[in-house]
């Protein structure tokens, strides 16, 4: 995906809404349809626990008898309402690629998704192939005999869709962004955070001795002896290590000017002596390139030294492990289990997740717009699109009055937000046209070879933007993915299909449910467009400051009060949140909460005082928002994801902007002595 994009997590999701006019709340139906009876319970008492105070832990008041009564799947890592809409979108995926694999008569949409289902499922074919696909990679890299054919290969392998040691991309010149530049990123590690490598703690380091013993047998599949696979595992970890003390931390990569390096590329080849650029640049795809981003040029010069200083022998071991690791999923049954016996100690899951559900899940990621086609016109109702669109008018009405009342920011400061809050585009459900991965080749007993074909055209598609316009039509995630995102270069926020579902959205929902829902992600998305980071974008995408000094000041101000606030949050043991690597998600939380009240406080409902299960209106909105957040986390990662995620655990998510919303304390009576009690004084203001 697109790595500018700020998404939500799967994990704990954020979500906002924005201010409606009365006239526009709901689309032409029957009179208050909000007061009939619905089919369901869109707030059910059964899920609440009524015996904790709302003002002292609302999330369990909402939740508590949910959370007790959902258990997390064996073959999960968590269990909460994204990963019940996930299980929902995957059911609706496998239908669809049956019903493929079973007519690709059809066309070549039937073809492609169906014989690739079919090649994934066929565990007896894998098996039987054991690692003979890649042993001709492995075979390659046997030949590299100097640095310099490890940089032909290194180079090599990249185009194939095997990228190693680093990251390189295709994408916007964030100042620029009317142009694609070729970009270089920090890499070259495998555990999911550089603090794995670098920590000593008892956590960090049984993470690690349990990558070394799967370093170590992964080599062993291949027919290593016990002796030599141990001694590569060594020269994994002692490279990986290497390159994870050059790597910038996750807080610092979440500054937009730090991270954007512009180099001439003779310029930027003059601070990695052993690698020229402008060489290895051509044999990636990107010919005539003169001017290259760098994420971290720190690591690089890292890297140039490490390459240099590391025998030939060690770098063809590296290269072995990243073949290996990148295939391991797409192998014999021996892999898969080892790859997944590690990622047990890492995740505490504890069975693999079902072979139809990890088919299914590839398909979209690497055949999405074709998949995609299938699920919108089997599961997505065109009036949820229009609804969507009527909800996004409001809610841009909404932040408008928001922006023009605030009372720390300049009328100049507010005339150029406003310019940037209107240039929003919306994308709702699907993409306007769609992919057709042209050249991709999808055989029906071929399943590594299926992934590879799939990969190399992504990477092709990539890089083939050079040059040209750039095509904001395109899509940062696939239909049937249970998500959103705003993307600060094209100043865009997205809503695809999958997640204009319950308990975001329902057609029969009253309004309440609905703004307290995907009216919430909608607004969390725009002000994504007004955090931490995204503030430093301005309508057009371009990263460019058009704050006055004493505006910028006020915001950081505000913003450093909600930093602090949810440094407080304590998660294990010693874990704490991370203010600060969650500052821009936890912003858009408390913007896109407070703007969804107040468009929901436009709708007829929202005027009204009728009761519905015996809660009222505002009772009904902000238990809509808490049961968004309800989840199940496994311990161990719940730890992983403190270190890697932007987004706070689902308690903090919900409770931590409710602590600042004076209307929720008088829609529970919240008072003085409450856990969450906070005076007015000390409830937090920012859009």
């Amino acid at each position: 995906m697109n790595h500018q994009l700020t998404f939500l997590s799967l994990a704990a999701l954020a979500v906002g809404l924005m201010t409606v006019q009365p006239s526009q709340a709901t689309p032409p139906r029957k009179p208050a349809p909000w007061l009939k009876a619905a089919p369901i319970k869109f707030i059910d008492p059964q899920n609440m626990d009524q015996a904790t105070k709302p003002g002292d832990n609302f999330y369990q008041y909402a939740n508590g008898n949910w959370l007790r009564q959902n258990a997390i799947p064996a073959s999960k890592t968590s269990w909460g309402s994204f990963n019940e809409l996930r299980e929902k979108s995957l059911d609706a995926m496998k239908a669809l690629l049956e019903d493929a694999s079973k007519t690709t008569t059809k066309g070549r949409l039937y073809q492609m998704v169906g014989d690739y289902y079919v090649s994934g499922m066929d565990s007896a074919t894998i098996d039987k192939r054991g690692f003979d696909p890649i042993k001709p990679d492995l075979a390659r890299i046997e030949k590299v005999n100097n640095k310099v054919d490890f940089l032909n290969e290194l180079a090599y392998q990249r185009t194939q869709s095997n990228g190693m040691l680093f990251g390189f991309f295709v994408a916007q010149d964030r100042k620029n962004v009317s142009k694609y530049l070729p970009q270089l990123s920090q890499g070259g590690t495998t555990l999911p955070d550089r603090d794995y490598y670098l920590k000593n703690d008892a956590r960090s380091q049984k993470i690690r001795d349990a990558y070394r013993d799967n370093l170590t047998k992964m080599f062993a599949l291949i027919g290593e002896e016990p002796t030599q696979a141990s001694q590569d595992a060594d020269v994994v970890i002692r490279l990986e290590t290497t390159l994870a003390k050059a790597q910038m931390a996750r807080v610092e990569m979440r500054d937009p000017y730090k991270t954007y390096n512009k180099f001439a590329v003779a310029e930027f080849s003059k601070q990695t002596p052993g690698i020229n650029w402008a060489d290895q640049l051509v044999k990636f795809g990107t010919k005539g390139q003169d001017t290259v981003l760098v994420q971290n040029p720190g690591f690089y010069r890292s890297l140039d030294s490490l390459v240099s200083a590391t025998p030939i022998e060690d770098l063809r071991t590296y290269m072995r492990w990243n073949i290996l690791k990148g295939a391991a999923p797409y192998l014999s049954d021996a892999f898969v289990k080892q790859n997944f016996a590690f990622s047990k100690v890492l995740t505490g899951q504890k069975e693999q997740t079902p072979r139809w559900q990890r088919v299914s899940g590839l398909i979209d990621g690497t055949l999405g717009d074709l998949l995609g086609q299938l699920y919108v016109q089997s599961y997505f109702k065109p009036e949820a699109k229009q609804r969507m669109l009527t909800l996004v008018d409001n809610l841009e009405a909404s932040y408008k009055e928001h922006i023009k009342n605030l009372d720390w920011m300049s009328e100049d400061t507010k005339k150029k937000a406003l310019v940037k809050l209107l240039a929003f585009k919306r994308k709702i459900g699907y993409p306007d046209k769609w992919k057709t991965y042209e050249g991709v080749t999808i055989a029906r007993n071929d399943f590594y070879g299926n992934v590879q074909s799939a990969g190399k055209w992504s990477y092709n598609y990539m890089v083939n933007r050079l040059g040209k316009p750039v095509d904001k039509t395109e899509w940062g995630m696939t239909p049937p993915t249970v998500n959103a995102y705003y993307s600060p270069v094209n100043n865009e926020i997205a809503f695809p299909a999958a997640i204009l579902q319950f308990p975001f959205y329902d057609y029969n929902a009253d309004d309440a449910v609905n703004y307290g829902g995907i009216g919430a992600v909608i607004g969390h998305e725009m002000t994504h467009g007004f955090d931490d980071s995204g503030r430093q974008y301005d309508a057009d995408g371009t990263l460019r400051d058009w704050w006055t000094k004493t505006d910028a000041d006020n915001f950081k101000q505000r913003a450093d009060q909600v930093k602090e606030q949810f440094f407080g949050f304590k998660v294990l043991d010693s874990l704490k949140v991370n203010g600060q690597l969650t500052l821009g998600e936890n912003l858009a939380d408390l913007g896109g909460l407070a703007i969804a009240y107040d468009a929901f406080k436009k709708t007829p409902q929202g005027k009204s005082k009728t009761k519905i299960d015996g809660f009222t209106p505002d009772q009904r909105f902000f238990l809509s928002w808490a049961q968004v957040w309800r989840i199940n986390v496994l311990p161990e990662t719940q730890a992983q994801l403190i270190l890697t995620d932007p987004h706070a655990p689902g308690l903090y998510r919900c409770n931590g902007p409710l602590s600042n919303i004076d209307a929720w304390y008088q829609a529970f009576n919240v008072q003085p002595g409450d856990k969450m009690y906070k005076t007015k004084e000390q409830r937090i203001k920012v859009w």
